[in-house]
């Protein structure tokens, strides 16, 4: 195992994707439907990175950015959108590193991840 991580997001489809490619490349992937669910088990466990999706129900991105920051400042955490707009901008103030857009590039998600994890899975390089 290299990593783990979390994805938090309402649609299940998206959910699915990023676990399946995310296991695929060695991390073990845990996931939630919306921001209260992934709030609650990003305090419970140790997660390398989060991706969390901007618009869901419940608790939206940027609300479980703020509430993660508080709780683990440390902790990188990536925003997924449809489209760009405004509560990006404002996840990014509260402390998301940066927004992959939807539908996913898997460069760019290479790119994303190796960010964070530089040395840690050299078969991405």
């Amino acid at each position: 195992m290299i990593g783990k991580i979390l994805v938090i997001d309402d649609a299940p489809i998206i959910r699915d994707f990023l676990s399946d490619v995310l296991t695929d490349w060695g991390f073990t992937v845990d996931s939630a439907e919306n921001g209260k669910i992934g709030y609650e088990m990003a305090v419970k466990n140790e997660y390398t990175v989060v991706f969390c999706d901007v618009h869901m129900p419940v608790m939206n991105g940027v609300q479980t950015v703020i509430q993660l920051k508080q709780a683990k400042p440390e902790l990188p955490i990536i925003m997924t959108d449809s489209y760009p707009e405004k509560q990006v901008e404002q996840a990014i103030r509260e402390g998301a590193i940066r927004c992959l857009n939807k539908p996913f590039d898997l460069d760019d998600l290479k790119s994303a991840v190796n960010s964070i994890i530089r040395n840690q899975i050299p078969s991405l390089k």
